[in-house]
């Protein structure tokens, strides 16, 4: 029986469990998918979540293969509105480290406990002093008992833990498009405030860059079409434009993380808008933070600091869903007068003593996880 089963082996759910190997803690891993997947959204590490990863040995592994952002620009109608600098934010890590989120699968699962795939877990059940996971698989139904129970299996997971309609979702009209492509451009963030919507442009590893663009509340037919003509027309960028894709964006916020023995981490308790890059670090920070308190508890009954660590974690959501609600907004197409207001009270907040705060929270430096929060 492990002392810790860990529901999920994406960033998330790796994180955790590599944490806790460290920690001589026994932790089983398991995963409904046969493969590590493909394609994938998240690309950047924040300097929290690199500060806690130290502890599993993970940070080193993902500085040498990310692209560092230590600047970003703000720009509209090809002007700077104003100069972010995370590498004058007072941190251990005063930078972002953009990486493919299967590379950074691929570094965390080096360090977590095999994993078995192709295991789906149906039902959750209290124990006594464990947890019963009934699950399905290529040997057909089985049993997992577990001292303790961290579901981080996303969004999916949360009929495991939650009854229908108890996390209440909120799903925005807007549409993206996303893609990565062979651009120039060094290792700086762009984000392009546009009349016709936003375009992100993120560095990564390679000479590679991640572009998206809002795409308005409809379906849209041709992904690559759409965006190669939407960074040209927004930016005056040319790029060649494949296997680009679509995605909408929700928000969501559990009322609680916890039931007995059962724990959720990651976007089983929560979910916000990938703009702006909140939702893997929020998770990560989730999982970093619960690991030391998970050995106390399954060994010794020693629960101290969990009711804390929740009340963070759930406030901590809660912020990093308005600063996602703000993207959102910012980003979506306006009228010329519209437009104008828009960029003219952003380039005051940001020239001005907001651009420090701006900076800090876009660094995840407001989380309740960050150190001197």
């Amino acid at each position: 029986m492990p002392e810790v089963l860990v529901v999920g082996a994406g960033p998330v759910g790796l994180a955790l469990s590599a944490d806790l190997r460290a920690r001589g803690v026994d932790v089983g891993v398991v995963e409904r998918r046969g493969d590590t997947g493909g394609g994938t959204r998240a690309i950047g590490i924040h300097s929290p979540a690199l500060s806690l990863l130290e502890a599993c040995g993970a940070t080193d592994g993902l500085r040498a293969e990310a692209v560092r952002i230590d600047r970003g620009e703000a720009r509209a109608d090809g002007r700077m509105l104003a100069e972010i600098r995370f590498d004058r934010v007072r941190a251990r890590h005063p930078y972002v480290a953009a990486l493919p989120q299967s590379d950074t699968m691929r570094v965390l699962a080096a360090l977590a406990p095999p994993v078995r795939r192709g295991v789906t877990v149906t039902a959750l059940q209290h124990d006594g002093d464990g947890v019963h996971a009934r699950t399905s698989g290529p040997d057909g139904p089985a049993e997992i008992r577990a001292g303790v129970v961290v579901v981080a299996s996303g969004w999916a997971g949360r009929d495991l833990v939650y009854r229908p309609g108890a996390v209440r979702t909120h799903h925005y009209p807007d549409r993206y498009v996303m893609a990565d492509v062979m651009a120039s451009g060094g290792p700086v963030a762009r984000v392009h405030l546009e009349r016709g919507g936003v375009v992100e442009s993120f560095p990564l590893p390679g000479g590679r860059r991640r572009l998206v663009a809002w795409a308005g509340s409809d379906e849209v037919t041709d992904a690559d079409a759409f965006l190669r003509d939407a960074v040209a027309l927004r930016t005056g960028v040319e790029v060649d434009i494949a296997d680009a894709s679509t995605f909408g964006v929700r928000r969501a916020v559990a009322p609680a993380l916890r039931r007995g023995r059962i724990v959720v981490v990651g976007d089983a308790g929560h979910e916000v808008s990938p703009i702006g890059g909140q939702g893997m670090n929020l998770g990560l920070l989730d999982a970093l933070t619960l690991a030391p308190l998970l050995a106390p508890w399954v060994r010794r009954g020693d629960d101290a600091g969990l009711a804390r660590w929740e009340r963070d974690r759930l406030a901590s959501a809660r912020h990093a869903a308005r600063l996602a609600f703000l993207n959102t907004v910012l980003g979506r197409a306006a009228g010329p007068a519209p437009h104008a207001v828009r960029t003219g009270a952003l380039r005051a907040l940001l020239r001005g003593p907001g651009g420090a705060v701006f900076t800090r929270a876009y660094a995840m430096r407001l989380d309740r996880a960050a150190p001197g929060t």
